[in-house]
């Protein structure tokens, strides 16, 4: 008998920030797919706690063995307040810093000095070079299933808002700076970026009240 081939999976798009231009916002809960939320469940309930190591890389690489394009079919129209919506959120922001290093950390040094506060929470050290940005974004996925889910979307979101300060105060006339096509656009894109930190923080909420599923 022939050995039956073995499924391919799809190449991984890592994509850059015009991804978040196009993160849908709330949708009637009603269109949400069942296997989404059972699926997104298993991922955060059913591992939770685990301390093998190759379950939890495989969750923070998840986006590069199933692409991310997948994930997207399968999270992206998800409402922000949910399991779902939230895994969503965390594999597109860790997909992008992954695509642009450089850039990820440029904006965050930027927007560090506008953020402090946040600065702390996110947990990048200095100077925060791509190296660092992208050991951030592995961390925060590892939080999916080791630790408290709340703080990693705390932590995301502290994240996604240094970088966005970053993004809408970023010098133009700096190396890389300004990659959105005008100051306007640039803008838009940060806001969107803050609008997905507060999705987070909602959620995170939710979470420490028992009410994220």
């Amino acid at each position: 008998m022939s050995e039956q081939p073995r499924p391919r999976h799809h190449r991984p798009l890592l994509p850059g920030a015009a991804r978040f231009d196009t993160l849908p916002g709330d949708v009637d809960p009603a269109a949400r797919s069942e296997v989404a939320d059972r699926c997104a469940t298993l991922l955060v309930r059913g591992g939770h706690g685990t301390e093998d190591e190759a379950v939890v890389t495989r969750v923070v690489h998840l986006a590069e063995t199933e692409g991310l394009d997948s994930l997207a079919d399968l999270w992206s129209r998800s409402v922000p307040d949910s399991l779902a919506g939230c895994l969503w959120r965390l594999y597109l922001l860790r997909s992008w810093v992954h695509a642009d290093p450089v850039g990820a950390s440029r904006e965050f040094d930027a927007g560090r000095r506008h953020t402090p506060v946040h600065e702390v929470v996110a947990g990048v050290v200095d100077p925060p070079g791509p190296q660092e940005v992208r050991r951030l974004a592995d961390e925060v996925l590892r939080g999916v299933v080791q630790g408290d889910f709340a703080d990693t979307l705390y932590r995301a979101a502290a994240f996604a808002r240094v970088v966005a300060a970053g993004r809408a105060f970023d010098d133009p006339d700096l190396p890389g700076g300004a990659p959105y096509g005008s100051p306007h656009e640039s803008a838009l894109s940060a806001s969107r970026l803050v609008t997905m930190a507060e999705q987070l923080e909602r959620a995170a909420g939710l979470e420490i009240e028992g009410h994220l599923t």
